[in-house]
């Protein structure tokens, strides 16, 4: 099984309000399809339908304790996690399909724009309990280009 999880734990201080709620439905609904999806809250409770919503009080200790939060709410069953950011509003389903399709070229398999590593990002089970405080991009992944499509983007200010 694979599962989504959602990071939007952040306090969104270069933005200066919550952004998570502002661009959450249009992650989400880029999500459309997968069967569980997390949405990992922090800083700010968040509404999110369709998704489970799950409370995150290490957030402030880095996107991996974030991460951490996230991938520990999932059932036993879900063997690989594509993990997306709430603040990517332009996160394309192409892009989600194209990982999920190359999800076993590697434990991580990342989206790459014109050769920059970004998002989505799968994660396979095994890895899980690798995430460092600063998340999973401190690890190598395998890169599956996407530079086709438009990137995610990654929103910090108004």
């Amino acid at each position: 099984m694979i599962a989504a999880v959602v990071l939007a734990a952040g306090a969104a201080t270069r933005y200066g309000a919550p952004k998570q709620r502002a661009f959450l439905p249009a992650v989400l609904a880029a999500l459309d399809g997968i069967e569980r999806v997390v949405v990992v809250q922090g800083a700010y409770e968040l509404e999110a339908p369709g998704a489970h919503v799950v409370d995150c009080p290490s957030w402030q200790d880095g996107p991996g304790a974030s991460l951490r939060c996230g991938l520990t709410a999932l059932p036993q069953e879900v063997t690989h996690a594509l993990v997306v950011l709430a603040d990517g509003p332009n996160l394309d389903r192409r892009a989600v399909q194209r990982l999920l399709a190359n999800r076993d070229a590697g434990a991580i398999v990342s989206a790459s724009y014109d050769g920059n590593r970004s998002h989505p990002v799968v994660l396979e089970r095994s890895v899980w309990g690798d995430i460092p405080d600063e998340g999973a991009r401190a690890l190598e992944p395998v890169l599956v280009d996407c530079s086709d499509l438009t990137p995610p983007g990654d929103v910090d200010y108004r």
